[in-house]
């Protein structure tokens, strides 16, 4: 196996230890024991790494030296809703839920309609949780009040009920 020698074996050593990614630093070593006349088969063996494995990281070495063994960077997954998109969620979202929801309040379920029949997105609802937390909404809200509610019916309601059954209920021991 053919390596330019760029670096002594016992430098790519030495790098290889101060190297904080260890993916990195068994690229380095590899590169150094190929430097040492060890073949692909004898590295792969001894890193635990496939024979072509070795083979790629020596050509990186030859083409692109130390830094030409570290990880590119990746763009990373592709955001599900671009900003506008999110923008348009979150005002659909902060207005409550429309007539056509038949709902009081807008639950995960719910979310997850929104965003298949009005964005044409279709997501799981662990993806649709994380969408919310993404963009700042949380799941942990009070209860919902029914639109038709009274207030004041519910006060007066509790006013007239008989004194004892607004005590709590007594627990359940068992025997001891």
């Amino acid at each position: 196996m053919h390596v330019q020698f760029r670096h002594t074996p016992t430098q790519l050593r030495r790098l290889a230890r101060r190297e904080v990614n260890g993916r990195v630093a068994v690229r380095m070593l590899a590169v150094a024991l190929a430097m040492e006349q060890k073949t692909a088969p004898q590295i792969a063996g001894e890193l635990g790494v496939a024979r072509r494995t070795v083979q790629d990281w020596i050509a990186w070495y030859n083409h692109g030296g130390v830094e030409a063994l570290h990880d590119a960077g990746g763009r990373g997954p592709k955001p599900p809703l671009t900003p506008e998109e999110q923008d348009q969620l979150k005002a659909r979202l902060d207005a409550g839920p429309l007539e056509q929801d038949n709902v009081c309040s807008l639950r995960g379920r719910d979310v997850q309609r929104i965003l298949a029949e009005e964005f044409g997105k279709v997501r799981c609802l662990s993806a649709v949780y994380d969408l919310l937390h993404a963009i700042g909404y949380n799941d942990l809200m009070p209860r919902p009040q029914h639109r038709d509610a009274d207030p004041a019916a519910q006060d007066t309601f509790k006013k007239t009920l008989p004194s004892g059954s607004r005590r709590l209920p007594r627990t359940i021991r068992g025997s001891e």
